[in-house]
C-alpha cells in the first residue's frame, strides 16, 4: 500500500460490526500522517471516556477496532457513543511522540538482499543507505507480530514489491522493506520483505516494564554503523545507557 495525501479534514467517520464482540471506527480512505494521527486522537479520546465494557483498542493505519464484552454493554450505545467521540477530530492537537534512532548494520550477512534493492532501483547500495537513513518513519500500526511496526516514510524511489519467494525464517533486528513501507522485525520470522540490514536494538524484550519499543505515532531513523559498534552494542543486547544520549538522538534512545 502507497501514502496518499488524503487530510483530516476529508474525515468521515463510520461504524462497521466486527463480529458479535467488536465495533470497527472507520475514519476514511488511504495511508496518511494527519489521517493516521486522527486515529490516534481516537483511540486516547476512547481510553480517555473509559467506556463501561471495552476491553480494548486497535488502532490501524485509518481506524479503531473496539472489543466489547456483549454482556456489559449495547452495541448500538456504545456504537454511538464512539460516532460521538469521533466528532471534531479534524481539528489538529498535540500529538504525544517519540523519537528514536536505530542503529543498523547494513548489507552483507546482516542484509542479504541490500545488493538486488539497489540494482533494481537503479542505484548503488551506498545510496539506498544514504536514502533509507535520510527519511523520517512513522510507526503508523503495530501487528502481525509482537511489537512489528509498520513505518511508513519510505523514499518512493525504494517502492518495490516484496520478494517473489519468502523466507522462512528472519532473525530478529532485520530490517526491512516491502512495497512502500519498512520495518523492523521483533522476532525471528518468516518474511517476504527485502532484508537490508540488521539492529542490535530489541525491539520486543519481555524483561522490559514496555516490551514493545516503538508505539503508534512514534518517529524513527535509521542510522548506518560500522561493524564494530554493531558488535559492541549487541554484545549487551542493544541497549544503550543514559549517557549516550546526546540531544536525543543517540542510537537507540528517545528524544
Amino acid at each position: 500500500m502507497s501514502e496518499t495525501p488524503a487530510s483530516p479534514s476529508g474525515l468521515s467517520p463510520r461504524l462497521l460490526p466486527a463480529g458479535d464482540g467488536a465495533l470497527i471506527v472507520e475514519l476514511g480512505e488511504g495511508i496518511a500522517p494527519a489521517l493516521n494521527a486522527a486515529v490516534h486522537r481516537l483511540d486516547r479520546r476512547i481510553a480517555d471516556a473509559a467506556l463501561p465494557g471495552v476491553v480494548e483498542t486497535v488502532p490501524t493505519y485509518r481506524s479503531v477496532l473496539v472489543v466489547f464484552d456483549p454482556a456489559r454493554t449495547d452495541p448500538d450505545r456504545l456504537g454511538q457513543a464512539l460516532l460521538g467521540l469521533a466528532g471534531g477530530l479534524s481539528q489538529p492537537s498535540p500529538e504525544p511522540q517519540r523519537r528514536w534512532v536505530i542503529p543498523v548494520r547494513f548489507g552483507g550477512v546482516h542484509g542479504e538482499d541490500l545488493d538486488d534493492v539497489a540494482r533494481r532501483a537503479g542505484l548503488t547500495t551506498d545510496e539506498v543507505v544514504a536514502l533509507h537513513c535520510a527519511a523520517d518513519y512513522r510507526v503508523y500500526m503495530l501487528g502481525f507480530s509482537p511489537g512489528f511496526a509498520y513505518l511508513g516514510g519510505l523514499p518512493e524511489a525504494l517502492h518495490q514489491p516484496r520478494r517473489e519467494n519468502p523466507r522462512m525464517m528472519t532473525p530478529a533486528g532485520s530490517v526491512i522493506q516491502g512495497g512502500a513501507q519498512a520495518a523492523i522485525s521483533p522476532i525471528a520470522m518468516p518474511s517476504g520483505w527485502h532484508l537490508l540490514g540488521r539492529t542490535p536494538v530489541k525491539i520486543f524484550d519481555l524483561r522490559r516494564d514496555q516490551p514493545f519499543l516503538l508505539a503508534p505515532g512514534d518517529r524513527v531513523r535509521f542510522a548506518a554503523v560500522p561493524v564494530a559498534e554493531f558488535d559492541r552494542l549487541a554484545a549487551r543486547d542493544g541497549l544503550l545507557p543514559d549517557s549516550e544520549t546526546v540531544a536525543g538522538d543517540a542510537p537507540g534512545v528517545a528524544a
